[in-house]
């Protein structure tokens, strides 16, 4: 396994060729185990992963205290080679309900100061909110970011889950490192506006949803019984004769996988690669591994190379737009700009 490095676009910081996606670490795929979290963390950061993702309202700040304990206890070096990118403006209830989002200035500083003294560090690499407020500009929220950047609490301005239109608007505000965003096999939409406008503008792209929230991983199976806690027991693509339309999906490329002597998983996250290999590598897959199984597993797409037949073979298992269902329930697909 080499771990390739590369920017986040044309102004953000030298990151892995892959990131760890710590949100499942905070119980929104049932329950996790924290030590063993913790030791994930540890097992990326020695294997050369560098960039950390996580947000403010995963578990109500639990995320970022976990990713806090992970980085106070690791070696030395290993915690200086960490860079954490941070999602705000979420807000919760007591229950764990949504209420929406905000992206006032005087929200985006608020939210900062609490991140940086859960994460116990002194500045935050890439801060971005997690969702479009409807009734700010853009260009007040990524504002009140850069001027977090001019007194050092924050390094890079980020996005997350935006449309052409505003990644444009924000791009004209300050300068922003890259998109957060979901990219898959099954989860394409981003290719035909979104993906030209980042590199025409020279912003990366950290894509998340590789293996579409296990779906695509090779070990999700239909009789799998999810816990009430689990986000996917309400997503639409995890429902019944969807699922057993998605599910196919899988058995196709799990095909090609067992020709490439591969996991199921590294041919997905590998195809992702792929996707900006001949773009300046713009394209940083997050993997959300929870244990380091599953960390060794994804690690190993980095050994994988897809030519052109393989590229091909997968294109004719999983064309885009294959998928069954929407990659969100209707009331946060409503949150989503495209």
């Amino acid at each position: 396994m080499t771990m390739h490095t590369r920017t986040l676009g044309n102004t953000g910081p030298q990151v892995s060729a892959l990131g760890l996606g710590c949100m499942g670490m905070s119980a929104l795929y049932g329950d996790a185990d924290r030590a063993e979290s913790i030791a994930t963390v540890h097992a990326a950061l020695e294997a050369g992963v560098t960039l950390l993702d996580t947000g403010d309202f995963y578990g109500m700040g639990h995320n970022e205290l976990l990713i806090g304990e992970a980085l106070r206890t690791a070696p030395a070096a290993r915690r200086e080679q960490a860079l954490v990118s941070v999602k705000f403006g979420a807000l919760r209830d007591p229950d764990g309900g949504w209420s929406g989002y905000d992206g006032r200035p005087a929200a985006v500083k608020n939210f900062a100061a609490y991140s940086l003294q859960r994460l116990g560090v002194d500045h935050i690499d890439v801060y971005r909110i997690a969702r479009l407020d409807p009734c700010v500009p853009i260009e007040e929220t990524v504002g009140a970011i850069a001027e977090l950047i001019e007194k050092g609490h924050v390094r890079h301005v980020g996005l997350s889950e935006v449309g052409a239109d505003t990644i444009r608007r924000a791009a004209a505000t300050a300068p922003v490192s890259d998109l957060q965003i979901e990219y898959s096999l099954i989860s394409r939409g981003i290719e035909d506006e979104i993906l030209p406008t980042t590199r025409e503008l020279g912003i990366g792209v950290t894509a998340y949803g590789v293996l579409s929230r296990g779906l695509i991983s090779g070990h999700f199976t239909g009789d799998r019984q999810l816990a009430a806690n689990d986000f996917r027991a309400m997503s639409p693509r995890f429902q019944g004769e969807n699922l057993r339309h998605n599910l196919n999906l899988v058995e196709a490329l799990r095909k090609i996988a067992e020709q490439k002597g591969a996991g199921v998983a590294q041919i997905a996250i590998a195809w992702v690669l792929s996707r900006g290999a001949q773009h300046n590598n713009d394209i940083v897959p997050l993997v959300g591994a929870r244990t380091r199984e599953r960390l060794a597993e994804s690690l190993g797409a980095l050994d994988v190379t897809l030519d052109a037949a393989d590229l091909a073979a997968i294109e004719e298992a999983v064309p885009a737009g294959a998928a069954a269902g929407e990659r969100y329930p209707a009331a946060q697909m409503a949150h989503l700009e495209r």
